[in-house]
């Protein structure tokens, strides 16, 4: 079965085409910078004698539809593609869906209104992943869809986790709750960590880390989520690159007084201007690590505060779990900030939790194990897998193994 896995943004469309029997990437790129003048196109594939290829162009791509021919059309000139017919099978990434959409779900046009009515929910997100869905279902009419949700991972969390204190209107009638975020790589990492441990799903608590750009958190019990630190929207939780995580709410209003700003500006400066780059100027943690090497004063802060929080959760999800069988790190910095991972973990020996230093500067590998000998948890990185993990669960709706 030949999957095609659509992640469709405002300006960018990334997509993938996976052989997924033989477990193989056939081709993969984006076509970035959608709607302007210098739009470009990266795409990579799989030649037929298994060597890997690649080029980058610019093309006009004034808006998404053009990009998709052009994906078409790279497809077919670099020989992965030679008729619509091969592609079997489609799955959308979709951010947001709400408390309908528990799990993976086959397209059908109620699927596509149920996710425009979701747009209030994630207003930047779900319209580009809905002009996808529509995008591909003009073009691959007779080809199954199916929708995979960010935030479905996250529906088991019971109600104690997931609703705020906030007077229950809000909840019944307009769907103020926690959902979470990053479901995808969270489901992805954990059910590698639990092929790897070789233990039942059943058996075995753990906190997967999602550390890039974006960050969070989630608690997971016998393969079930039952906490995670994003909220209604991906604001709430860790320090982020651009995202400020937690903070106390009445600070909206008194910004808005004080600097004379209004909701929207409040907004973009919570979720632009904030974070890491809020705190030292840099959003890329690759960057603020070489500016506190260099002195930057400012820079350690930024890493303090930003593995501190990380730090916290470990501890609340520790006491919410009641026992941790294993901490994973996953995405960006996870898998590639070795200096992240040992402040993380410093200072929580009374968790059982101990890092080896040798093993953390030296991880390869899509799985390594980085805790020392006495270490009672075990300390994972995890290669995520977004794009492999919608690919699996489209295979599981299509062929009735969800």
């Amino acid at each position: 079965m030949n999957i095609l896995v659509i992640n469709s943004g405002s300006s960018s469309l990334k997509y993938q085409l996976f052989d997924i029997q033989r477990g193989v990437v056939l081709t993969a790129g984006i076509v970035e910078r959608i709607g302007e003048t210098d739009a470009a196109l990266r795409h990579q594939w799989r030649t037929s004698d298994g060597a890997h290829e690649k080029f980058e162009r610019e093309l006009a791509a004034p808006d998404h539809r053009a990009a998709f021919l052009a994906i078409g059309a790279a497809m077919r000139e670099t020989g992965v593609l030679r008729n619509a017919t091969r592609v079997e099978a489609i799955g959308h990434r979709v951010v947001h869906g709400g408390e309908r959409f528990q799990a993976p779900t086959r397209i059908d046009a109620d699927v596509v209104a149920a996710v425009r009515a979701l747009v209030p929910l994630a207003p930047l997100h779900n319209p580009p992943n809905l002009l996808g869905i529509e995008l591909c279902l003009e073009l691959f009419p007779t080809v199954p869809q199916v929708a995979v949700f960010d935030t479905a991972f996250h529906q088991t969390m019971p109600p104690h986790a997931y609703r705020y204190a906030l007077p229950h209107g809000l909840y019944t009638h307009h769907a103020v709750r926690r959902y979470g975020f990053h479901g995808s790589s969270h489901a992805y990492v954990t059910r590698r960590a639990t092929e790897y441990l070789a233990q039942a799903p059943s058996a075995l608590n753990l906190i997967s880390l999602h550390l890039g750009n974006g960050a969070s958190a989630a608690a997971v019990a016998g393969g079930r989520c039952v906490d995670t630190s994003m909220g209604m929207t991906p604001l709430e939780g860790l320090v982020m690159g651009t995202r400020c995580g937690d903070i106390d709410p009445a600070l909206v209003f008194y910004i808005g007084r004080v600097a004379g700003m209004d909701d929207a500006a409040i907004e973009s400066l919570l979720n632009k201007e904030s974070g890491l780059k809020g705190l030292c100027g840099a959003n890329d943690m690759r960057e603020v690590l070489r500016h506190m090497d260099a002195g930057d004063a400012q820079a350690r802060l930024a890493f303090e505060i930003y593995c501190y929080r990380i730090r916290k959760y470990i501890g609340a999800y520790a006491a919410a779990l009641g026992r941790v069988d294993a901490v994973i790190f996953t995405a960006g910095i996870g898998e590639n900030a070795p200096t992240v991972r040992a402040r993380v973990c410093a200072g929580l020996e009374t968790l059982d939790i101990r890092l080896d230093a040798r093993k953390n500067a030296s991880v390869s590998g899509e799985i390594a194990e980085i805790q020392s000998t006495d270490s009672a948890v075990r300390l994972l990185v995890v290669r995520t897998n977004e794009e492999r993990e919608i690919a699996e669960q489209v295979r599981a709706v299509l062929t009735g193994r969800t």
